[in-house]
């Protein structure tokens, strides 16, 4: 089936002051809605004395909540462009975490949550991406790859800024800190920077002859419904279930393996530099190869790294290839996930159909560790662990095959 497409168009004469801004609002955003927890969790714990599954099932359920705004928030994207949206996003994303800071009972935590899963919905990758798509048409692979470069900073950056707020003033007003970032960086740079609109490219002669709302609906319901569209989706999910289960996991399987606190924490670290530096090799060697080439690439080294953690062992020169293989991968997939919408489906949709394809993804990223964690209770080690994973991403490899021998390739 025959998929609609759009020649490129361009929102600004000069679209990278949009990158720009975007690089600085992703390691905001980042930061303080999806890393920040990972400090915040022991502080809260002491104080309000909730056990740390409920803590991180309320993160888990923001995740969740993000993958089912994906979709309606890419429309919006598509029909309001990214400045409404992201904006808006922005705004709300303080004013819950100034109410996260107030947060007294489990429920109204978890209330809290869900909400900043829709926020993040609004404000992280794939409404950036839709943004920077809309401006850049064809060439807005190196403009993505630029902005993944800067977002892989966020934990950098957030990490210590975090646990430095909350070692002076507590989580509480760590909590209002970070809301300012939002509420007083982020906000303006998408409000003043972002444009209008994200399709601001001159209608061509078939389209004014055409029913313009009509006709596009009818496309993205084409698209939709192409088993390209399908297979490209359970790849995506496939590939982050296994990474995201893995990366939660990674520290307390190294220490199955044998390994110290320290030495697996050094080891898991590894996986952040490793990222930057997979995303960096997109930028340079793989900009040599097509966008469907370096997501292959990228999938295939999943599994690869899943099945050499399994025999390596206690080795320690086995464990830094394979968990440094798996960074790169997930750095590159980054960049994929954001390019390959309009690789294979063209850039008129781009906004719904990266968030139809977002919402599994995202709900994968929540789930993985926790089906992960009840493999290992039945099983009583990792080695299950690490054998359904590598199952699961190499089902990605498969899907992915799938979908692009079946999808109408933009060149």
């Amino acid at each position: 089936m025959d998929v609609l497409t759009n020649p490129p168009g361009k929102i600004t004469p000069s679209p990278w002051p949009v990158v720009w801004a975007l690089s600085v609002t992703e390691i905001i955003s980042w930061g303080t809605l999806y890393y920040a927890i990972s400090v915040l969790i022991a502080p809260i714990e002491q104080e309000l004395g909730w056990s740390r599954d409920s803590i991180v099932g309320a993160f888990s359920l923001s995740l969740l909540f993000a993958g089912i705004g994906a979709f309606p928030i890419g429309i919006l994207i598509d029909r309001l462009g990214g400045r409404v949206v992201m904006a808006v996003g922005s705004f709300a994303s303080a004013l819950l975490l100034v109410l996260l800071s107030q947060a007294q009972s489990i429920q109204g935590f978890y209330l809290i949550w869900a909400g900043l899963g829709l926020t993040m919905a609004m404000v992280l990758y794939e409404p950036a991406f839709a943004v920077i798509t809309a401006g850049f048409g064809s060439d807005a692979r190196k403009a993505i790859t630029t902005l993944t470069l800067a977002g892989g900073l966020a934990s950098t950056v957030f990490w210590p800024l975090t646990q430095g707020i909350v070692s002076a003033l507590g989580w509480r007003y760590a909590l209002i800190v970070l809301a300012s970032f939002n509420l007083f960086v982020c906000a303006p740079l998408h409000a003043f920077f972002l444009p209008a609109s994200s399709d601001k490219r001159p209608a061509t002669r078939q389209e004014t002859n055409e029913p313009g709302p009509d006709r596009k609906a009818s496309a993205l319901g084409l698209i939709l419904k192409t088993r390209a569209f399908w297979m490209l989706a359970v790849a995506f999910a496939a590939n982050m279930f296994a990474y995201a289960s893995l990366t939660v996991h990674l520290i307390v399987m190294l220490q199955e393996k044998g390994f110290s606190i320290g030495n697996a924490v050094w080891l898991a670290a590894l996986i952040g530099p490793m990222q930057v530096l997979g995303r960096i090799g997109e930028f340079t060697i793989g900009s040599r190869y097509r966008a469907q080439q370096v997501a292959f690439f990228a999938l295939a080294l999943l599994p690869i790294a899943l099945i050499g953690l399994n025999f390596a062992g206690s080795a320690w020169g086995m464990v830094v290839v394979f968990v440094a293989v798996c960074g790169a991968s997930n750095g590159i997939m980054t960049i994929a996930r954001g390019t390959m919408p309009a690789a294979i489906f063209g850039s008129e949709h781009y906004g719904a159909v990266n968030g139809a394809l977002s919402a599994p993804v995202i709900a994968s990223r929540a789930l993985g560790p926790l089906i992960g964690s009840i493999v290992w209770s039945s099983f009583g080690n990792y080695d299950a662990v690490l054998w359904l994973l590598t199952a699961v991403a190499l089902l990605a490899v498969v899907s992915f095959s799938f979908a692009i021998s079946t999808a109408k390739q933009v060149q």
